[in-house]
């Protein structure tokens, strides 16, 4: 109806008052004293209770944070498929952390780590934008990721069947398209050289 309260009847008067106007009667609070009915269309009544949970839902997806880890060694097709779950929980409507770690003399060179977590944000732009500037606290480099609105957010190429996204890696050579995991098969990364990853920026370095 028009959201009035109408007063207390006796439940006869409350089905009649109901059947009059075409609606349902609904208990609404079975608790209160006496219970709190309601009179309307049962069938929207539904709908909109549906709906306001399917919008909690969305808000309690907003609220949840994936955390997404890289090092500045990572190599390009790990990269890419970091990038790929990152998408994936970006079109869930989640949060994503991006922590990538610096170990033992990678500290002396934290512009490496910058160049990947750069080529991370660059691949996702079209899912969701950074809630501020890369940070490097300590011995990681931190940034929040959120997801762009519905409307306005690229969808997911895993789900169009679209090709991913080339990665570019970090030593300037071409990009490589990242590869969406098969179901039930294992990832097969490729065997290093014997010069390391191709795009490991501290194979150069002197140990002293």
């Amino acid at each position: 109806m028009d959201e009035k309260q109408l007063g207390v009847f006796p439940l006869n008067e409350a089905l009649n008052l109901a059947r009059q106007h075409g609606v349902d009667l609904v208990e609404i609070s079975s608790t209160a004293t006496p219970p709190v009915c309601r009179l309307v269309d049962f069938g929207k009544y539904r709908y909109e209770q549906a709906k306001k949970e399917k919008e909690s839902k969305k808000h309690q997806h907003a609220s949840t944070v994936k955390e997404v880890q890289l090092s500045p060694r990572i190599d390009t097709h790990d990269l890419g498929v970091k990038i790929d779950h990152a998408v994936d929980f970006l079109c869930e409507d989640m949060k994503v952390k991006v922590a990538l770690k610096f170990r033992g003399r990678e500290m002396a060179h934290t512009e490496f780590g910058f160049q990947v977590i750069n080529q991370f944000l660059a691949a996702i732009v079209p899912y969701g934008h950074q809630d501020f500037e890369p940070k490097l606290i300590g011995r990681n480099i931190n940034v929040m990721i959120s997801p762009l609105p519905r409307n306005k957010r690229a969808k997911n190429p895993r789900q169009t069947g679209d090709s991913p996204a080339p990665v570019a890696a970090a030593n300037g050579q071409p990009p490589v398209a990242a590869k969406p995991p098969q179901k039930n098969k294992v990832p097969v990364l490729d065997a290093p050289s014997s010069a390391g990853f191709a795009n490991n920026p501290f194979t150069k370095l002197e140990v002293q």
